[in-house]
């Protein structure tokens, strides 16, 4: 190899590795925006006046954009070019969270906050596609671990860094700097990204299906708005009309499903997966633990922050044994437990969570107002660790029988319902916890009624991951070993791309 060679090499190298730092830090920047809006709530319903509903949608409205957009966000990149949509996704996330930060009131917050959510949708499907255009195989092992990594370090920083701005109060802007934290990110991912990413499309790019995300959203918007409303205005008529006119929504769904399958292949739902008894299963267990998740960090944040009177950093400060212990057992359920194990592995996380619930709701219950945050630790590690056990191998388990034509189509469609389940479960806060709260509270009564609201919530949670045990004996025995003509991997989730120059 000449010099000149050896150098246009190291050049390439180079290049590569800030192509994935770039990437890296967007999905770093998308994690932390989830977690560090939560711990900011009570700081934004305070300060711009914003109702109760008005905060479900701050919180969900951003999980049903992301859900509703992911797919086409992916479909877009294999189309268009991954480092085009990446860019769009970038600046549009940027943009988004300017206006996030320059809110006049709580409509524009929620609006902007949807729009957030979509352009996220557009910039977070390129990032492993981007990683896979730009690694040979042999290095992508050593690439995802990176990306495991930054996953756990988003789930320990994101509460605390919204702690820290929002106590800090920044030139007097309260809240608003955990948003506007992502401009000069954004802005430098968006420069340094369209120099160093190399543009990549796949060779055969399914068409879009915008009828499908079209019905999938009118379907979750008219479940999800009489949720999160009902409670304030009494229950109307309409509300559960809508509800039910939700679910003739999701039937045409599946008939237009069918129908543009046999016409073009390119569904935005490929209906022959839910064929897979273990595929199936598995949705179901992702759309449930995505609702059980919704429901508890919501209700957490409010009843440390409203019913216990706490600042937003020792709440934030009390989460942090609960984000080690997800990243320590995730780590240990891939590399040791699943492939000694199998199934039984997720089983337990599944009780070992309901455990740490229970847990929770007892010393809520025991203690009261005078709960303090080293007593919260015991029933957060415990459910750290359950959720650890479930969230890094639940993927693999449920694609291991899925046929490998279809794994991107299955990986795309196992994000998107735990973004559905997510937004759903946000929506249903309003009746399992907001519904336990009296409408007229003296300054007396609403700590302990949110401490009460609280075990009712963690009631319901407790429940879900009981369902999701049951669910879960659906799952292969042995996730981790990859059955013929089954998917080899999530990695393996498309071809190789086409690289353009």
């Amino acid at each position: 190899m000449t010099s000149t060679e050896t150098s246009a090499a190291v050049q390439a190298d180079r290049r590569r590795w800030f192509a994935l730092a770039i990437v890296m830090t967007a999905a770093f920047m998308d994690l932390v925006d989830v977690t560090i809006v939560n711990i900011a709530i009570p700081s934004i319903q305070e300060e711009a006046g914003a109702t109760f509903s008005q905060i479900q949608w701050i919180t969900a409205g951003y999980a049903l954009a992301f859900a509703a957009g992911l797919i086409t966000g992916g479909r877009l990149g294999d189309i268009h070019g991954r480092k085009r949509l990446f860019l769009v996704g970038i600046g549009g996330f940027t943009l988004a969270s300017a206006l996030c930060g320059f809110a006049a009131n709580p409509e524009m917050l929620v609006a902007a906050r949807i729009l957030q959510g979509a352009m996220a949708a557009m910039m977070v499907p390129q990032v492993l596609s981007i990683v896979h255009a730009t690694f040979p195989a042999h290095e992508r092992g050593k690439v995802f671990g990176l990306f495991g990594a930054i996953v756990g370090l988003g789930a320990v920083s994101g509460p605390l860094l919204g702690a820290l701005l929002t106590e800090w109060d920044l030139f007097r802007l309260a809240w608003r700097p955990i948003f506007l934290i992502n401009l000069p990110v954004g802005i430098a991912g968006l420069i340094l990204g369209s120099r160093f990413i190399t543009e990549s499309k796949a060779p055969r790019a399914l068409k879009l299906d915008l009828v499908g995300v079209a019905l999938v959203t009118l379907g979750l918007l008219m479940l999800l708005y009489p949720l999160t409303r009902g409670r304030e205005l009494g229950w109307p008529l309409w509300g559960y009309l809508s509800m039910a006119g939700a679910l003739v929504v999701f039937g045409a769904l599946v008939v237009y499903e069918r129908r543009k399958g046999a016409r073009d292949g390119s569904p935005l739902v490929e209906l022959s997966l839910f064929r897979v008894k273990s595929f199936a299963a598995g949705i179901a267990v992702q759309t449930v633990f995505g609702v059980a998740l919704g429901v508890f960090f919501l209700v957490w944040t409010l009843y440390m922050q409203v019913g216990l009177g706490w600042t937003p950093l020792r709440a934030g400060l009390t989460g942090v044994p609960f984000s080690i212990a997800v990243s320590t057992a995730a780590g240990l359920s891939v590399q040791k437990l699943v492939p000694r194990f199998g199934r039984g592995v997720l089983q337990a996380g599944a009780l070992v969570m309901a455990a740490g619930v229970l847990i929770y709701i007892w010393e809520a219950h025991r203690y009261g107002l005078s709960i303090a945050s080293w007593q919260m630790a015991l029933p957060l590690v415990v459910m750290g660790v359950g959720m650890g056990l479930i969230v890094a191998p639940l993927t693999d388990a449920v694609l291991s029988e899925v046929p490998r034509e279809h794994s991107g189509s299955a990986s795309g469609l196992i994000n998107t319902v735990q973004q559905m389940g997510n937004a759903l479960g946000l929506g249903l806060v309003s009746v399992v916890f907001f519904g336990e709260i009296g409408d007229r509270l003296t300054a007396q009564q609403v700590g302990p009624a949110f401490v009460n609201a609280f075990q009712h919530a963690l009631g319901w949670v407790a429940a879900l991951m009981a369902g999701i045990f049951l669910l879960m004996f659906a799952l292969p025995r042995r996730p981790a070993q990859h059955v013929e003509g089954g998917a080899e991997a999530p990695a393996a989730q498309a071809k190789e791309p086409e690289l353009v120059p």
